[in-house]
């Protein structure tokens, strides 16, 4: 119950992070990022393609063509994208952490399903095992009991069993 809580709750977190993150609408597609240089962090980061560098108060393009901007535009540390409250280092590291949580948990339900589903088998098994030797001792006691029955039938009629071939002489 309590995993089903932790979980719940990170992944509202990352669902949060994902909305603060990526569902800013720009105000016009137009404006280009350096314009906004040496105003403030919200007025750079309110275009999505923005990052915003604190060490030189500088609002840059954000290069698309690599997925983390290099150290010499801004160091991770002081780059700001998305939210001004969270730097993208630590961004990138709360991002991964979830995924490789989630990525986890799914790993550990399949395990845990499969392994419950092999010892529902296993006890399917057991079940029918001992249900096939109950009908096979069952069948034993039913040919034992045809065999008295039919030891009775020749003590009562005189076909005794001892010599097989006395009921073909002539007496």
């Amino acid at each position: 119950m309590i995993q089903t809580r932790a979980f719940l709750l990170s992944f509202v977190f990352f669902a949060f992070s994902f909305v603060v993150v990526f569902g800013q609408t720009t105000t016009s597609p137009a404006t280009n990022c350096t314009i906004k240089s040496n105003t403030s962090c919200e007025e750079c980061l309110k275009v999505v393609s923005c990052l915003w560098c604190i060490s030189n108060q500088k609002c840059i393009d954000y290069p698309v063509k690599s997925i983390l901007p290099h150290h010499s535009v801004c160091p991770l540390s002081e780059a700001r994208w998305g939210v001004c409250w969270m730097n993208f280092q630590t961004l990138i590291i709360t991002i991964s952490v979830i995924a490789g949580v989630i990525i986890i948990a799914i790993f550990v339900c399949c395990f845990c399903c499969c392994k419950c589903e092999n010892i529902g088998s296993k006890r399917s098994d057991e079940r029918m095992e001992r249900q096939a030797h109950l009908r096979k001792f069952r069948q034993e006691e039913r040919k034992a009991e045809m065999k008295q029955r039919h030891e009775e039938l020749r003590l009562k009629y005189g076909l005794n069993k001892d010599n097989p071939y006395s009921r073909f002489e002539n007496s």
